[in-house]
């Protein structure tokens, strides 16, 4: 019996059809604020202050390994529902959250841990979601593009402080914008030009010390969407660190539209 820890995004939905396509045995502890996963009858909806009941529903169950899938955002912890066990563990949370929304999850790990729940890698049912070194579109970067590629990596590995940012726009070899604890999604919002065509890139790279078991750098045909719009040319990717939905329609877009999708 597998735990599956649900947040939000499109993840969670293709691990659990891979899930049950393979017929494993399975739980969902859904922790999304929609109840996504509510018509799933193994699916158990759940505030993330209600530890006790997290960690019983996992017990009898026999679930010894856990996956965790999807963003958890940071709550408001002052409307938060808490049990005894969450009472006990929320302080930590709360001084995790300060660290971004991947600092909750790697906190709720640790609390699993110590009640010998072990955390699985979240590709370990759908390793074909990353993708390997190489490009995967028919455009290419050119010179002007690599040189935008090393300055965004260059800068996003040497980022100390910045410990939520897992993405970076550069054009022109000049940096348009780091991400910030908004994510990629209202980064690229804030990019959207009508100025540039193809031009710049955007560079998604695990954050630093990131536990690589969890919240890897995610892309799907809606960052294509909103990359074009902010006048980019092309997603870079590290090498088996990053999750890829959508992959089909994402490379057709990327050729239709002159971008590039390539993996360092």
């Amino acid at each position: 019996m597998i735990g599956l820890i649900f947040g939000e995004t499109d993840f969670p939905i293709e691990i659990l059809k891979k899930i049950k396509k393979k017929k494993l045995k399975y739980l969902v502890i859904d922790l999304t604020k929609s109840k996504k996963f509510k018509k799933d009858r193994k699916s158990f909806s759940i505030s993330i202050g209600q530890f006790g009941k997290i960690i019983n529903i996992l017990k009898e169950n026999n679930c010894k390994k856990v996956l965790f899938a999807g963003k958890v955002s940071k709550p408001n912890f002052s409307k938060l529902k808490l049990d005894l066990k969450g009472i006990y563990y929320i302080p930590r949370i709360i001084k995790a959250s300060k660290l971004g929304d991947a600092a909750i999850l790697k906190e709720i790990i640790k609390i699993l841990n110590e009640q010998k729940i072990k955390t699985v890698n979240s590709l370990m049912y759908t390793p074909q979601l990353s993708l390997k070194k190489g490009n995967y579109s028919k455009t290419k970067p050119n010179n002007a593009d690599k040189r935008d590629i090393q300055k965004a990596i260059k800068i996003l590995l040497g980022l100390g402080k910045y410990n939520f940012s897992q993405g970076m726009i550069v054009r022109n070899s000049k940096i348009v914008a780091i991400e910030s604890k908004g994510g990629t999604e209202q980064m690229l919002k804030k990019c959207k030009t009508k100025k540039f065509k193809n031009k710049g890139v955007l560079v998604k790279f695990p954050k630093k010390k990131q536990d690589l078991r969890i919240d890897l750098p995610t892309v799907g045909l809606k960052t294509f969407k909103q990359c074009k719009l902010a006048g980019l040319k092309g997603i870079v990717l590290k090498n088996k660190q990053n999750i890829f939905l959508e992959k089909t329609s994402c490379v057709n877009f990327a050729n239709k539209n002159k971008m590039f999708i390539t993996v360092k």
